[in-house]
């Protein structure tokens, strides 16, 4: 990165603002009084103290402007361009040469494909070697594995390839809880009803038509909560009690209202990685499909089953509390990887667990979605076998769709924990109900959270922000009860719905409703942990607290976790860096493909990662330590070319990073961070 293009932009979009504003009519003054302050005046106005010899020299005022038109446009060619699912679906089915059978490119026989002419793939190899792009260098991920490449002749690392006894695709032994094909076709089909959730939500009255009425009394509950509260949230107004809810927000086999018998809840022998046999009744979840062929709706042993079920939910004696039923599971000091949108893909996570994560969780996956049978929705549900101890964490808007999403989840994946979301701050989810949205509505919170934990024995988690609008807290006011509605552990992150990521977190409150928990809950604090010192002050502050909770520290240096395991500060090297993101781009080519469709789907990744990794300041170029996530750096430059580079805020260098380790871009290419269009505050999010 040229003197020039380092100080084109110094205010860096992020999570809070500089206190020294941009003045671009006088640059070279701004610049000159950064490159003349002290390291605590520099602190003072949250900017990174650099060491004088590395910060660059105020530009001339005659060329700045000319520069820097030179540099930003380049960048005019990196709007992304979006295509309708339409014509993503027409390209995928184009029958040119590019699009090669897999069967074919496999097998590299054009006889080998059982649907022959009717594939709608080509069979034309010598057309596809034609247009095929060159190889990249380096060595294929599967066969560096010593596993057979799956993708053949359409893998980039073609010339690598050398006979390799063993499994032709490497993914079938190392990540687990694959989509059942058969599971979809019955969630399409609104085919599969749930048993433990159904009942469950009949004995509270919170299914079907009960649910609608039980509007008004969720209403009075909540105005009585806001008059205990300690904080004065008087001015947040409650749920209207006309609200009804819409039929798009609750898929068709959750209308019914029929309470199926309970069955046996799977034993330790039966937990296995294997997708299990979806045909008639598995483990509570029953398929309607002899029903159908018999033209009857329930039998008499059906009837017999429903009586003594009410019989049981009737007799208070004879129930467990969800806590004594539940699988342990210990957060205690244990470095969590936090849930995060888009980023924290399996590949990622494979980099942290190497890098010294205990415990990860897959990305927020939306409970219409996995009922709806969405296989995009499912991937992110996906594990990889060196997570050892791994959750999946969901969001939705009332108790029948989440309890539903968490027995189908119990049944048909291998997790440790689920842990439910109601803190996300994102537009799109707060409009749903869903999210920071139920932090308004604490019966709903309370059902959504009592009617999942008693339906699995997977511990059930729960994640929320302090409150939903800015000084006024109310998570202090309902950490007392969450334990007893069966959640095992609870993560708060320090800031509310409306701050999103400004200011700083609220580790003070986070202690406080630690304190106030009962002892049967785990508390996890969140926010603004960026070094081993974070991590150390908040275990010391507060011994009470189980955890903290790692998000955008582990994104801009995921090595963070063997700093706090080392604790130490880890002066890394740019090749040191570069050898990171080697790892990542290898465990994304395994996970993604080695194909050209899998090249590209790792490269949108690693840019994606790329765009928060810039914000990292190596030690040794800072005059104090450690740095602070707030900090934003005047203009400087790195210690070699490599580290310069890596430090650029220009969507451009990303791509030249990501060309040293995937090739050259295709023609056309385009890209632009998604965090940079609807991740930061706005005024009407108020």
């Amino acid at each position: 990165m040229s003197d020039v293009e380092a100080v084109v932009d110094v205010n860096v979009e992020g999570d809070e603002k500089p206190s020294l504003p941009v003045q671009s009519s006088d640059q070279s003054t701004k610049q000159f009084s950064v490159y003349e302050a002290t390291s605590e005046e520099l602190i003072e106005r949250s900017m990174a103290p650099i060491k004088k010899e590395f910060l660059c020299p105020p530009p001339s005022r005659n060329g700045n402007q000319n520069d820097a038109a030179d540099v930003k446009a380049p960048q005019s060619g990196l709007v992304l361009e979006k295509k309708s699912k339409r014509q993503l679906k027409r390209e995928r089915r184009d029958k040119s040469a590019i699009n090669l059978c897999p069967q074919v490119a496999r097998s590299e026989d054009v006889n080998s494909c059982q649907y022959k002419e009717k594939c709608r793939f080509n069979h034309d190899i010598e057309a596809f070697k034609a247009q095929k792009p060159d190889d990249i260098e380096g060595q294929c991920p599967f066969v560096a594995s010593e596993m057979k490449c799956a993708f053949g002749l359409a893998c980039r690392f073609l010339g690598s390839h050398r006979d390799v006894t063993g499994n032709s695709d490497g993914k079938e032994n190392s990540e687990l809880n694959y989509f059942n094909k058969d599971t979809q076709r019955l969630l399409w089909k609104n085919k599969m009803t749930f048993v433990k959730a159904d009942a469950k939500l009949e004995s509270l009255g919170l299914l079907g038509h009960a649910k609608k009425s039980n509007v008004a009394e969720e209403n009075n509950a909540e105005i009585s909560v806001q008059a205990t509260e300690v904080a004065v949230d008087s001015t947040v107004s409650s749920e209207p009690t006309s609200e009804m809810i819409e039929a798009d927000d609750v898929p068709g086999p959750l209308e019914t209202e029929d309470v199926r018998p309970m069955k046996k809840a799977k034993s330790e022998d039966q937990e296995n990685f294997k997708p299990v046999d979806v045909s008639g009744v598995n483990d509570g979840v029953k398929v309607e499909e002899e029903t159908e062929k018999n033209g009857y709706s329930t039998s008499k042993a059906e009837v017999e089953d429903e009586d003594s079920i009410k019989i049981v939910e009737s007799d208070a004696s004879l129930k467990l509390h969800p806590r004594e039923k539940k699988k342990l599971i210990d957060f205690r000091d244990k470095l969590y990887l936090a849930p995060l949108t888009t980023v924290g893909n399996l590949p990622f996570r494979r980099l942290c667990k190497v890098l010294g994560a205990d415990v990860t969780c897959g990305e927020m996956a939306m409970c219409t979605n996995l009922l709806q049978g969405q296989a995009s929705e499912w991937a992110l549900l996906r594990r990889h076998s060196s997570e050892d101890l791994f959750g999946v964490q969901i969001c939705g808007s009332f108790p029948d769709t989440v309890s539903r999403t968490v027995e189908l989840i119990d049944r048909e994946c291998t997790v440790d924990f689920i842990d439910i979301n109601m803190g996300c701050p994102i537009d799109m989810v707060v409009n749903k109900s869903a999210g920071s949205a139920l932090l308004n509505k604490p019966l709903r919170m309370k059902n959504i959270v009592e009617v999942s934990s008693s339906i699995v024995e997977t511990p059930i988690t729960i994640k929320v922000r302090t409150a939903f609008f800015e000084g006024k807290n109310r998570i202090d006011s309902l950490i007392a009860d969450i334990g007893n509605w069966g959640a095992t552990a609870v993560t708060i992150h320090g800031r509310s719905r409306q701050q999103r990521y400004s200011k700083s977190a609220d580790w003070d409150y986070i202690y406080r409703c630690t304190k106030n928990a009962s002892t049967n809950l785990q508390v996890i604090g969140n926010g603004d942990v960026y070094s081993y010192l974070d991590w150390n002050k908040h275990k010391s502050d507060c011994p009470e607290l189980s955890s903290c909770m790692i998000a955008r520290g582990a994104l801009i240096k995921p090595w963070i976790f063997t700093e706090i395991k080392e604790q130490r500060h880890w002066d890394i090297t740019s090749g040191e860096r570069l050898n990171i993101l080697k790892d990542f781009v290898r465990f994304g080519l395994q996970h993604w493909g080695s194909d050209t469709k899998g090249v590209e789907t790792t490269r949108h990744f690693l840019l994606e990662w790329l765009s928060y990794t810039f914000r990292y300041i190596p030690v040794g170029l800072l005059d104090v330590i450690p740095q602070q996530i707030n900090w934003r750096p005047p203009s400087y430059f790195g210690r070699d070319d490599l580290e310069t580079l890596m430090m650029s805020e220009s969507a451009g260098d990303w791509v030249r990073i990501s060309e040293l380790l995937l090739g050259k871009v295709p023609e056309g290419f385009t890209f632009a961070p998604k965090h940079k269009s609807n991740a930061y505050d706005r005024a009407e999010n108020g």
